[in-house]
């Protein structure tokens, strides 16, 4: 992602790809903002551009925050789909904000958990999440309570030091670490990063852009891609980490389907 800074309330990155397969050709606009005194307004917010790839005319503009929220959550269940335990039974969401509502909703759909369980640090926002949902989920009073015993973990955060330590996680559990986007920011303690076998989207992107991977000199062991083409073992009876970071590629995809979709109905 190229990254502009906005003076020193926020950032603007600029996601553009081409995907040849699909014959799309998009950017991507994110403004984040971390500290908001209305709070109704959300941190990142992200609008997509798709281009006719022959002569560059805009074909549309799409609602990059929904797609970011749908097709991360998308990527997370495709790496749990490889890396979880055979048994997987309790399913743990930290965070809840638009990323732990999108993954509820495609895990619930796609899995079968008999626990879900919830924390964030503002437990008004995690309560506030559970009521919204039509399943059960279990709010807890602590990251502790609600990663000890989960076989599937994801880490929807506002972090920017660990929230989550290795001494909590069981043996052989799946993680999905989404939030801690910058090179300074983690989710993830050392003891959990330096014990766990490690698959990202994009290494490049990892080493440069993931202050778990950087900041804790994990080794990675795989990209996701490399899993699915069957170069790479999924290994899921080990202790698995998914660094999740997004690429650009994966909105291109997104929003030619979408587009298509549309055009299609009309």
């Amino acid at each position: 992602m190229t990254e502009l800074y906005c003076s020193c309330l926020g950032f603007l990155g600029v996601m553009p790809a081409y995907s040849a397969a699909d014959d799309a050709l998009t950017t991507k606009l994110v403004t984040f903002y971390e500290h908001q005194e209305d709070s109704s307004v959300p941190s990142h917010q992200a609008t997509v551009l798709l281009f006719e790839p022959r002569n560059g005319t805009l074909k549309a503009v799409l609602d990059g925050s929904v797609i970011t929220a749908k097709r991360t959550a998308a990527v997370s269940a495709i790496a749990t789909k490889l890396l979880m335990p055979a048994s997987a039974e309790v399913l743990c969401i930290l965070g809840a904000g638009v990323q732990a509502y999108s993954h509820y909703d495609i895990f619930t759909e796609l899995f079968t958990f008999k626990e879900v369980r919830i924390w964030n640090r503002t437990k008004e926002n995690a309560v506030k999440f559970a009521r919204s949902l039509n399943g059960p989920v279990q709010v807890c009073s602590s990251a502790q309570e609600a990663v000890t015993g989960a076989d599937v973990i994801i880490t929807v955060t506002m972090a920017t030091t660990p929230i989550l330590f290795g001494e909590w996680v069981k043996p052989g559990a799946h993680i999905n670490a989404v939030g801690a986007s910058r090179p300074d920011w983690r989710e993830l303690d050392d003891e959990l990063m330096k014990n766990c076998v490690l698959f990202v989207d994009s290494r490049e992107a990892a080493l440069t852009e993931s202050g778990d991977v950087i900041l804790s000199g994990a080794e990675i062991f795989a990209e996701l891609g490399e899993v699915l083409k069957g170069t790479k073992p999924a290994l899921p009876e080990k202790t698995t980490v998914f660094k999740s970071l997004g690429m650009a590629v994966e909105d291109t995809v997104a929003a030619k389907f979408i587009y298509d979709s549309w055009s299609a109905g009309n």
